[in-house]
């Protein structure tokens, strides 16, 4: 049965428009951007079979090209728009903590660094740089590759935050292993530029951990 023919309170669309779009399950949404099936499959079986190939709305999500495009009823062209429709979600998530302070929407910012680095497959260090007012000034990555005291360089933080302007910073990094617990390495390199920032008068604010369903604060933590 094609999806028109559902009942108008089932079919995806139709239930977006009237529910919102949080009251529909992942298979529904995937369902909406497919558009239409494939011979034999509507746009939600053929959703749900995608996600359970893949194992879940984030694996299909952050699926690399060819494996992508060799699923049924996948190719380039739906790949492109998914990279598409992923980085506007990106970009409207940093035109809202653009807008006001970061330290009064923590879960913006959650959302936001987790946007980043969540689908990363190696190792990565950046800062969100703020003002004195804590607005957002610029996100940068810092540094690639295992966390340690020789990949982290307290100096070229302090340089780069000095040229931003920045009066505050909040660091984050993720563990491709998808385990968010912060490491003893990870507490004790928060601590070295903690330190050094504090000679320019600039406040580390918070570091996150982001690990793959979690995100972990050292300042929830009580480690800052």
């Amino acid at each position: 049965m094609s999806i028109r023919d559902w009942p108008e309170g089932e079919r995806p669309r139709e239930k977006l428009l009237a529910l919102g779009a949080e009251a529909l399950s992942d298979a529904e949404l995937l369902a909406i951007f497919l558009r239409v099936g494939v011979a034999g499959r509507s746009a939600v079986d053929l959703a749900r079979d995608l996600l359970l190939e893949f194992g879940g709305l984030r694996q299909l999500l952050e699926a690399d090209r060819e494996r992508f495009c060799a699923a049924r009823g996948m190719g380039s062209a739906k790949f492109v728009q998914l990279q598409a429709t992923l980085e506007l979600s990106r970009r409207h998530l940093a035109s809202q903590l653009a807008r006001g302070d970061a330290l009064t929407s923590p879960t913006l910012v959650r959302a936001y660094l987790a946007s980043q680095l969540r689908h990363l497959g190696h190792e990565e260090f950046a800062a969100l740089f703020l003002d004195t007012q804590h607005r957002v000034i610029r996100f940068e990555s810092l540094f690639r590759g295992t966390l340690d005291s020789a990949s982290v360089y307290p100096r070229e933080v302090a340089r780069r935050a000095l040229e931003l302007g920045a009066g505050a910073v909040i660091f984050a990094h993720n563990h491709p292993s998808g385990v968010a617990e912060p490491s003893g390495a990870d507490r004790r390199i928060t601590e070295r530029l903690r330190e050094a920032l504090a000679l320019f008068e600039i406040r580390v604010l918070d570091h996150f951990v982001v690990g793959d369903g979690e995100v972990v604060s050292f300042a929830e933590r009580g480690w800052l």
